[in-house]
């Protein structure tokens, strides 16, 4: 066998071994939202006071065109101005971008969330649908 092949091979068993023992303590588990808090699959009380997770990022946007209708735009003359045409968007980058979760999560709701607290809290990490 190529001894680089042998190292790199050796190396790669070694990582994912680090990797699973990283995440062998990170019990995530899937919980439903209810209309007082939250309750875990796993644990028969229903968590009233939960975290959710902020997300805060960089969007890029691809260049791309749309067709649509406009109103409420004004003339030189302050005339009133409408009608259908094609709009078109050059690529942009935005940043800072927040995904508010928890405004958008509702009672019945399936999500992924991580006890922390020796369970008596969670992080809801996202929403999943089937």
């Amino acid at each position: 066998m190529d001894p680089y092949k042998k190292l790199a091979a050796a190396l790669e068993s070694h990582m994912a071994g680090h990797a699973s023992s990283a995440l062998a303590g990170v019990p995530a588990e899937l919980g439903t939202v209810t209309g007082s808090g939250l309750k875990l699959d796993s644990f028969k009380h229903e968590l009233t006071d939960y975290l959710v997770a902020d997300w805060e990022m960089k969007l890029k946007l691809p260049a791309f065109t749309l067709s649509g209708t406009v109103t409420g735009l004004r003339d030189n003359l302050g005339g009133a101005v409408a009608g259908s045409g094609t709009f078109q968007f050059e690529e942009a980058e935005i940043e800072p971008v927040e995904l508010m979760l928890r405004d958008s999560l509702k009672p019945g709701d399936r999500v992924l969330a991580v006890p922390v607290a020796g369970g008596s809290e969670a992080v809801v990490i996202c929403k999943v649908v089937r």
